[in-house]
């Protein structure tokens, strides 16, 4: 596993923070930390890089502990509401950070060159950071933890302050990051985003996890089927009770919850073979966004 915690937690003098947090990302995926504002996001990921000492549990990143001086040369990092100087260009930002990581020269215009592509900024390096966009800003300071060419990148809210063009923009680098073999952790409360492209994802509320896994399994469980049919008898009934004792027939509609995806076809395939007539069946698939209120405002159950 590139991370993985045990009963992490990092407590301010308020009580705030986050405790005890268990999680493990894999090699290569992307990875969403979700949470409304206060929930311990940024502070879980100011912990994991080293920025704030633990105040309890363990964590390791690429297999060392934190705080590893080896292993912080392998990890990028974006923070939240980040500000370069204006006057400065592109370049002049990407050659101090290249500074900072000590690469040669040559190394250096190879790292930026590169950079400027991934982030799609090739021709703007010139132009003064103050002229450039807000999603040009937020690229550029992604081409900036890139430099490093690090394994595992941290991004804290990278979306949250751009317009749809601009999530677009951080949303396809991401994607393009993933598919070099990159491991993104991406810190958002902007839940579309994340169900858009993560592959595994946590849901932390006041300081802990409430829920994490696989995308897939987070959302499976939570399809609601639609059906318009026809000419059905009392063992098909019975036959689609196994599967929703709760179950509303009406003479032409049918709306039924399954627990996984195996099970629509199943149904279809019973209707039919029981001498029904199935002329329209529609999934709808709870979104991230609604399982996210009902954890949070459902009292974290």
């Amino acid at each position: 596993m590139v991370i993985e915690t045990e009963n992490l937690s990092k407590i301010y003098e308020n009580n705030k923070g986050c405790r005890n947090i268990n999680i493990s990302v894999a090699e290569g995926e992307i990875y969403g930390f979700l949470g409304p504002n206060g929930a311990g996001k940024s502070t879980f990921i100011k912990t994991i890089v080293g920025l704030l000492f633990p105040t309890s549990g363990t964590a390791h990143i690429l297999g060392k502990p934190i705080g590893n001086m080896e292993t912080k040369k392998k990890i990028g990092y974006l923070p939240e509401l980040f500000k370069y100087q204006e006057w400065m260009t592109g370049l002049d930002l990407l050659s101090f950070h290249s500074s900072l990581y000590k690469l040669d020269k040559k190394a250096s215009f190879t790292k930026i060159e590169e950079v400027l592509e991934i982030v799609n900024l090739k021709g703007a390096e010139k132009s003064k950071i103050g002229t450039y966009s807000k999603g040009m800003q937020q690229r550029i300071g992604i081409a900036s933890a890139l430099l490093c060419d690090p394994e595992l990148l941290f991004l804290d809210e990278p979306t949250s302050a751009l317009d749809p063009i601009g999530r677009k923009e951080v949303r396809d680098i991401m994607l393009k990051l993933k598919n070099i073999g990159k491991t993104v952790f991406l810190n958002s409360h902007l839940l579309s985003e994340v169900e858009m492209i993560c592959d595994s994802a946590a849901i932390i509320s006041k300081g802990n996890i409430i829920k994490q896994g696989k995308m897939n399994d987070l959302l499976e469980g939570n399809t609601i089927l639609d059906i318009h049919v026809e000419d059905i008898n009392n063992e098909i009934l019975n036959k689609l009770e196994k599967f929703d004792e709760d179950m509303i027939f009406n003479g032409k509609n049918i709306k039924m919850h399954v627990k996984e995806d195996d099970e629509i076809h199943q149904i279809a395939s019973l209707i039919i073979t029981g001498g029904g007539k199935l002329y329209g069946l529609t999934p709808h698939r709870d979104s991230l966004e609604d399982l996210f209120i009902k954890l949070v405002e459902g009292g974290q159950k």
